[in-house]
């Protein structure tokens, strides 16, 4: 077995696991790849849900932030790593299947890492997943709010050109 001296180890209570150095995602990630991939599509491929699940915890960060539950400079990393996850500059790192059969827990937590861990990052401070990322949200809240904003965004383009259609006929 090679051991890659550029990875990094994280653990939680099933043991430890080797991630690529540049991955912004985290153990429940992998753990979510691991045992819960039942197709070929990764949540990154869907661009509008991956800039929806950023737009709610952006949301999330701020008002967080509003009502004192996170520092402002906690809230500004955060904002700021949502804003880039919105633009598209890391749809590589949503690796957990589309598909994936937790209820989107996995897919939540993917966001919560990959967003904490490019926090920590702007900030060079500390911002935690589940702590600060994930603060007063539960996934059955994110999940469906952020599938909504997505199909809203992708259905607009749609619904103007049936629009048109029926306007020609």
């Amino acid at each position: 077995m090679t051991i890659d001296p550029t990875a990094r180890t994280e653990t939680d209570l099933l043991g430890e696991v080797s991630l690529p150095a540049g991955a912004l995602y985290g153990v429940n990630t992998v753990r979510g790849v691991e045992n819960l991939t039942v197709s070929p599509w990764p949540v990154g491929r869907e661009r509008e849900f991956v800039r929806a699940l950023a737009l709610v915890k952006k949301a999330a960060a701020l008002a967080n932030a509003e009502l004192g539950q996170l520092t402002d400079g906690q809230a500004g990393a955060i904002a700021a790593a949502c804003d880039e996850v919105a633009q598209g500059r890391w749809d590589g790192q949503f690796v957990v299947d589309l598909m994936e059969g937790s209820g989107g827990t996995s897919t939540n937590m993917n966001a919560n890492e990959v967003i904490a861990r490019r926090a920590q990052q702007i900030s060079a401070g500390a911002v935690h997943a589940n702590d600060h990322v994930n603060r007063s949200q539960s996934t059955n809240d994110v999940y469906p709010t952020a599938m909504k904003l997505a199909v809203l965004a992708m259905v607009g383009p749609l619904v103007a050109e049936l629009h048109a259609l029926a306007t020609s006929l």
